[in-house]
């Protein structure tokens, strides 16, 4: 399993703030931190309208965008911060010139945003660095979603495909987790999940069903200023997510066999149980069902599965109650 958090822009454009959530989501257990590197001339327009009108301070998009952009010397200090706190610095670019710093910057890989799936000249960019991507479906169909594979496999590029829905926050009749068993199944790649619903329960439920990747975005508190916020997970909850992921990672890598249960043998003998009488009765009694009660342990009667085979049987001896019943007791 890959863990992403995403700081995306939760960072408001300070660089203080940017290193405070390196350090706080490495201390979480995920594997990856990840930006989004936004270059305003390369990537936005004055004509470009807000996703969601949140912002005060920005008069345009072009503006937020071109407040959230770090010098290349802060993008290498956070990919240093990250290095030391032993993270993957992840980013996001969304114009060429962001591959291009990011190539400074060094990464690994490159995850590719919901909105740039079909910007072929993007992946392009990518694909000459030679490096593996990660693809939001979020805005996708299957349809747009074969072209890019095809496009991606011409170019020899390793990549992987998260099932994503792009609404903030995602409601659980929008999670769309059955499509990770169908990305799967159609493109024979690792596929993961992209969550906006801040809901642990979300990517718990995607970990259950074969995700092997899981990208959630990350904010100190949900009341935050920002266009993700609210669609977020807070530092705890991610500590607590990472856990449990981990939990049923190794459960799904430990198939139980329950076929065979010899493991509880001991347990099987505590908790089992064996047939007794329940009232006193006299030799010559035929046994019926409201006779009988079942005691543990097992072992010191006749096991309590078998009761019936004892109905209509004759005792041998007088029986006190609460005694276990025996074979050599009945006849």
């Amino acid at each position: 399993m890959f863990l992403i958090a995403e700081i995306g822009q939760a960072h408001e454009g300070s660089l203080g703030l940017a290193l405070s959530y390196v350090e706080a989501l490495a201390e979480t257990g995920v594997d990856a931190v990840k930006f989004q590197v936004h270059i305003a001339e390369a990537e936005s327009s004055e004509h470009e309208t807000f996703r969601v009108k949140f912002s005060e301070q920005d008069k345009t998009r072009f503006d937020y965008w071109k407040r959230m952009e770090f010098s290349l010397e802060q993008w290498k200090l956070l990919k240093q911060r990250c290095d030391k706190k032993g993270v993957e610095f992840l980013a996001s670019p969304f114009s060429n010139a962001a591959v291009d710093l990011l190539e400074e910057v060094g990464v690994n890989r490159y995850k590719v945003g919901s909105g740039e799936v079909s910007n072929f000249l993007l992946l392009e960019k990518i694909a000459k660095t030679g490096k593996p991507v990660i693809l939001s479906s979020g805005m996708s169909s299957l349809e747009e979603l074969d072209k890019t594979t095809e496009f991606l496999k011409k170019r020899k590029v390793e990549f992987s495909i998260l099932q994503c829905t792009t609404a903030y926050p995602t409601r659980p009749e929008d999670y769309g987790l059955n499509v990770i068993k169908q990305l799967k199944d159609r493109y024979l790649v690792p596929v993961g999940y992209s969550d906006h619903s801040a809901r642990l329960e979300t990517c718990i439920a995607a970990t259950a069903l074969g995700a092997e990747i899981l990208e959630f975005h990350a904010v100190f508190d949900r009341r935050s200023f920002g266009p993700d916020a609210t669609s977020s997970l807070e530092i705890a909850e991610i500590k607590n997510l990472v856990q449990a992921v981990k939990s049923i990672e190794t459960s799904l890598l430990n198939p139980v066999d329950k076929s065979d249960n010899s493991r509880f043998s001991e347990l099987k003998n505590i908790f089992e149980k064996s047939l007794a009488i329940n009232k006193d009765l006299p030799a010559g009694h035929k046994l019926t069902f409201e006779d009988l009660e079942a005691k543990k342990p097992k072992g010191y009667g006749i096991e309590a599965s078998h009761f019936e085979e004892v109905l209509g049987k004759v005792l041998k001896r007088d029986k006190k109650q609460w005694e276990f019943l025996k074979e050599e007791d009945v006849v």
